[in-house]
């Protein structure tokens, strides 16, 4: 099921990104700041809420369209964040990337939004 993929792939996202803090917090070297904190809630927080969604709505998550947007939300989730660190690292030439990220993973949102409003008992 997408929504338990979504939940395991997101702790092993936020393990990374807190692993990725504390070596910024050791050496004080906090250039990747955005890059953390992209990593956190979009990889990992926004993952977790959506498996969380897909498994206490199992209607939700049997959909085919909840299996692509789990997969499209799992790819812009890190990009984005990769996309934030090259341009931080390596210069605005590469900013492509972290749009390219951000873009499938609003795509990403608004599926998760159709997916709520066509499921969600109101």
């Amino acid at each position: 099921m997408i929504g338990s993929l979504m939940m395991c792939v997101s702790v092993v996202v936020l393990l990374c990104g807190m692993l990725l803090g504390i070596v910024m917090g050791i050496s004080e070297d906090f250039v990747l700041q955005p890059a953390h904190a992209h990593l956190n809630l979009l990889g990992g927080v926004m993952l977790f809420l959506f498996g969380l969604y897909y498994r206490v709505v199992p209607a939700a998550g049997g959909s085919r369209l909840a299996k692509f947007q789990g997969w499209l939300h799992i790819a812009g989730g890190l990009l984005l964040p990769a996309g934030v660190a090259v341009v931080v690292t390596h210069g605005n030439a590469f900013v492509a990337i972290p749009i390219v990220g951000s873009l499938i993973t609003l795509a990403a949102m608004a599926l998760f939004a159709v997916i709520v409003f066509r499921t969600a008992r109101v």
